[in-house]
């Protein structure tokens, strides 16, 4: 059931005569519970401000956008001013971790000649964009004015791009990074940071940034201006690109416009998003992207996407044993793993790089060690589906050739890797692969890529994306970069802004003392019930299997366990949690509740109030006594839920727990 209430009222038209618009105006806006507080400045520029529970947050920060020819949209005259407030309730989602979302804001949107300024005031966060308003014709966008002047110095959670060099060098890169807890006046000026960012406020508030609604535009980084100050940055538009990179399969910009878009009247600009929570769990459970972000076709049926979990083949080396052919990429091999998934009832399984011939940037060559047909059918015999990966620039000589000829095959979806940018015209790639996809039903799983930033709800089919340090990162990283302590600070950071693709499930484990990198049989930081609580707290409706079937069917109760968990939900409660430290979250699915909880490398114990599910069975796996020696020790148990719904957790270090509660 969907509820609308809308209103709204002009205000500048009728309470100031036209000649008077260039004198400055304050206005002011404020979330439905009153907590939010922003007032804008609208004359020569213009600016707002932020205030939580009247301690503010954000002093005045300008906003503009700096047209080719010297037009400057968010500066001149005010035409007009228009307040009210939206109210809709139980949107329905397709793919998401929960089943419907309520949208209630207050708005203020100011108009100008040529575009107008949108603002919006949610409990959680407010956001702002600029709309063209031009009735034809196109132009470029050679900057784009965003600030965040801080009130205080405040404690930053800075994903910094690995990438070393100038800006523009840093305009390369996959995004993915462990993150630096650090003042904001510490902030290296001459490192960007990808988004989102997060920021330690006063009396335990957090404050969040990112954007939504990125299309036909540049993704957004932030760099420091100042004491106390951030401001956007945008890659200028690429001029000349090569095919060249990993298995030339990415693009290398060797020249760039002066400009960072190419825009046409009408156009809508990205949302910028400053969410605000009065703690750090609300972060976890966030749907400020989804609210922001186009919504999809109402007439179109998604009834085809289906989520699931997929059988991978890359982390794990294609390691399987105890059969009599040679694994690796091959037909033999895939069919092992398709009958692993099909036993299981794992709805996909994946061929990573390597099915396609090597270096020659076409999709149509495939190595004569695997006949694709044979293997699509294979799959569909045993009820499982084939996902394809595949590098940029491959897919993008031909999108919707290749998305025909293997929908046509038989094929459900592309893992589509190495974009590694989020230039504007890397940022159409997504939107060019996310409609065909749509057009020939196939699912869409973005990595070495950003963010996400509302494509996943206009485009259902996106599933996932990367833009995160996930766990292929332990195939390589030293002893040293803290992955476990990483993994109980994306809930509450890169998890706000959409799904990931992290790649949980490793059977093979190791604590602080113990771990190493390993290509070919590699392992995670810390423990078993670790890997399996990250099936409850990440949220990603395509969820990979990491490890190699021969593993799994050494570990029966795990796989079981985590074959059966769904990768989409129907409710989705954050239950405690402190960036870096700890996180527990409980997910609703079909009358049953996941509940997972992760600590970092301090042994925890926790008391989690489930008074919220009302009682029942709970299956348990909780870190065994030895966990802290011997990583994948645990222990599985089944108990009544307590009479008060307060259930105590203990984790070892580098821990987790994860209950089903029926």
């Amino acid at each position: 059931m969907k509820l609308k209430l809308f209103f709204a009222a002009s205000l500048a038209a009728i309470c100031m005569p036209l000649s008077m618009a260039a004198a400055a105006k304050d206005y002011k806006l404020s979330s439905p519970d009153g907590k939010i507080s922003v007032s804008i400045t609208a004359g020569e520029n213009l600016a707002y401000s932020v205030s939580y529970d009247g301690k503010e947050i954000l002093a005045p920060s300008k906003l503009a956008m700096s047209i080719e020819g010297g037009k400057v949209f968010g500066a001149g005259k005010v035409r007009k001013v228009t307040t009210g407030k939206v109210e809709e309730k139980g949107l329905a989602t397709v793919a998401y971790k929960k089943a419907s979302v309520d949208d209630v804001y207050n708005f203020t949107t100011i108009a100008y000649s040529e575009c107008s300024v949108e603002f919006r005031a949610y409990d959680d966060a407010v956001a702002y964009r600029f709309v063209s308003t031009a009735k034809k014709g196109e132009f470029n966008v050679a900057s784009e004015d965003v600030e965040y002047n801080f009130a205080d110095n405040l404690q930053t959670w800075v994903p910094y791009v690995r990438t070393q060099g100038t800006f523009e060098q840093q305009w390369y890169n996959s995004f993915e990074n462990t993150y630096e807890h650090i003042a904001l006046n510490d902030w290296n000026p001459e490192r960007l940071a990808f988004l989102p960012v997060a920021f330690d406020a006063a009396d335990g508030v957090k404050v969040l940034i990112t954007e939504s609604g990125l299309v036909h535009y540049p993704g957004l980084y932030l760099s420091y201006a100042g004491e106390k100050s951030l401001k956007g940055v945008n890659a200028l538009y690429p001029a000349k690109v090569e095919i060249g990179g990993h298995n030339n399969l990415q693009g290398l910009v060797l020249e760039r416009e002066s400009y960072i878009a190419k825009a046409a009247a009408g156009q809508k600009f990205p949302w910028r998003i400053l969410s605000i929570v009065p703690e750090a769990k609300d972060l976890a459970n966030l749907d400020i992207v989804w609210k922001l972000s186009e919504p999809a076709d109402p007439q179109a049926d998604w009834s085809w996407v289906k989520p699931g979990k997929v059988a991978w083949d890359w982390w794990n080396d294609w390691n399987i044993s105890g059969v009599d052919f040679r694994s690796g990429i091959n037909n033999d091999t895939y069919k092992y793993y398709i009958d692993f998934a099909s036993e299981h009832g794992i709805e996909y399984v994946i061929l990573d790089e390597g099915w396609a011939v090597n270096k020659v940037c076409d999709l149509y060559q495939i190595v004569p060690e695997i006949n694709l047909e044979e293997l699509v059918a294979y799959a569909q015999g045993k009820n499982v589906d084939l996902i394809l990966w595949a590098g940029h620039k491959a897919v993008e000589k031909d999108i919707e050739g290749i998305f025909k000829h293997y929908s046509e095959m038989g094929i459900k979806g592309f893992k589509i890797d190495f974009m590694d940018h989020d230039d504007q015209q890397v940022v159409e790639f997504y939107e060019n692969c996310a409609r065909l996809g749509a057009k020939y039903h196939l699912l869409l799983d973005f990595h070495g890529a950003f963010k996400p930033s509302g494509l996943q709800r206009t485009y259902p089919n996106v599933v996932n994306y990367e833009g995160v340090h996930g766990l292929e990162q332990v195939k390589w990283i030293k002893p040293d970069v803290d992955q476990v302590t990483y993994d109980v600070t994306i809930p509450f950071i890169r998890m706000a802004a959409g799904s990931m693709d992290y790649t949980q499930g490793a059977m093979r484990n190791a604590n602080k003392r113990n771990y190493f990198p390993c290509n070919t049989e590699p392992m995670s930081q810390g423990t078993r019930c670790r890997q399996l609580a990250e099936y409850a707290i990440f949220d990603a409706p395509l969820t990979m299997m990491c490890d190699s079937p021969s593993a799994y069917m050494a570990e029966p109760e795990c796989t079981e366990f985590i074959a059966a968990f769904p990768t989409t939900w129907d409710e989705t409660v954050a239950v405690c949690g402190e960036i870096g430290d700890y996180v527990a979250i409980a997910r609703k699915k079909d009358g049953k509740w996941y509940v997972g909880a992760l600590t970092d490398w301090d042994a925890r114990d926790l008391e989690l109030d489930l008074s919220f599910i009302g009682g029942g069975k709970m299956t348990i796996f909780q870190d065994g006594v030895n966990a802290d020696k011997i990583a994948k020790d645990y222990k599985k148990c089944v108990a009544d839920m307590p009479a008060d719904g307060k259930v105590k957790v203990h984790m070892a270090p580098g821990g987790g727990w994860v209950a089903v509660i029926e």
